[in-house]
């Protein structure tokens, strides 16, 4: 399959408002969704329908899905059902999953969380399962110990984290590009605190348990943050409908072809209205550009 040889991750940001309407007439026909059920419960449906067409259109020319959680859990418990039955869509097809999740709190909730998407609860009634994913996004600014309940929980598990050191959007610039007084940058200092929580985690393949979000918006300051994570996984957002092209990410890809991970959301999903003309079957395009930023990044490393 090519998502062995890709560095894609196909983002799920899925709007109620703006699904495929494939997924619309699937979520109409279903039992459990159909027109007397109530608004939340048809919408959930949908959103579950719409990433599993999205799945099965691009799923194969990459590595990893990387569902964004507020996406879902504005839907309440239907939209947490839509992201397990999505979780699950993505492991028939052989992919990692990213939760997209960006948690981060005091050491008690960051155990919860680590139980959350890692570990399972355990209970009086027995043990409560997690969401199983492979990898959890985590705000790096409460400090070091509310990121050490989630690598622990993470590498029990056989999982890692991706710690936000420079974002793809504009204001990342706000906090993160500040200087400090003892020199470098707010995200400089991130990268060193990453590259120190991974050191415990790097396996065979000389890639670390934690890794780094680090927006391929600002390649400028790749090269810089590499250095700093020599080992760490590097998942690069931007790329498409933030304005990246992709064509200066190749410090990522220093330790070799695992070391980016190139997250496309938008770019993907809604190529279908960038066509000439727009309107254009969603599946198929959606598929043609997944496979295009495959060969694209690809070309990056071979």
């Amino acid at each position: 399959m090519a998502s062995r040889r890709s560095q894609i991750v196909l983002g799920l940001d899925p709007d109620p408002a703006r699904l495929w309407p494939r997924a619309l007439e699937l979520a109409g026909g279903d039992r459990q969704g159909g027109p007397t059920a109530p608004a939340v419960e048809r919408a959930a449906r949908a959103v579950a329908a719409h990433c599993r067409l999205v799945l099965e259109a691009a799923g194969e020319e990459c590595v990893a899905v990387k569902p964004q959680m507020a996406c879902f859990e504005r839907l309440g418990a239907p939209g947490w059902a839509a992201l397990a039955e999505t979780v699950s869509a993505a492991r028939t097809q052989g992919l990692m999953v990213i939760a997209d999740a960006k948690r981060g709190d005091i050491d008690i909730s960051a155990k919860a969380y680590g139980q959350a998407f890692f570990s399972g609860t355990p209970s009086p009634f027995g043990h409560i399962p997690s969401l199983g994913v492979d990898a959890l996004t985590a705000n790096p600014l409460l400090g070091r110990d509310a990121l050490e309940p989630l690598v622990e929980a993470g590498r029990a598990a056989g999982c890692g984290l991706l710690v936000l050191v420079r974002t793809s959007n504009p204001g990342a610039a706000d906090v993160q590009d500040q200087e400090l007084r003892g020199g470098g940058s707010v995200s400089r200092l991130l990268a060193r605190l990453v590259d120190e929580l991974g050191r415990p985690g790097i396996g065979h393949s000389g890639l670390a348990d934690v890794g780094a979000v680090t927006g391929a918006t600002v390649p400028e300051r790749l090269e810089s943050l590499r250095a700093e994570m020599p080992n760490a996984v590097l998942l690069l957002p931007g790329i498409g409908a933030q304005g990246a092209t992709g064509r200066e990410l190749a410090p990522a890809f220093a330790p070799g072809p695992a070391g980016g991970l190139v997250s496309a959301s938008r770019g993907i999903v809604y190529a279908h209205e960038r066509g000439a003309p727009p309107g254009g079957d969603p599946a198929e395009a959606a598929r043609r550009e997944a496979a295009r930023l495959r060969e694209l990044v690809w070309g990056l490393y071979a």
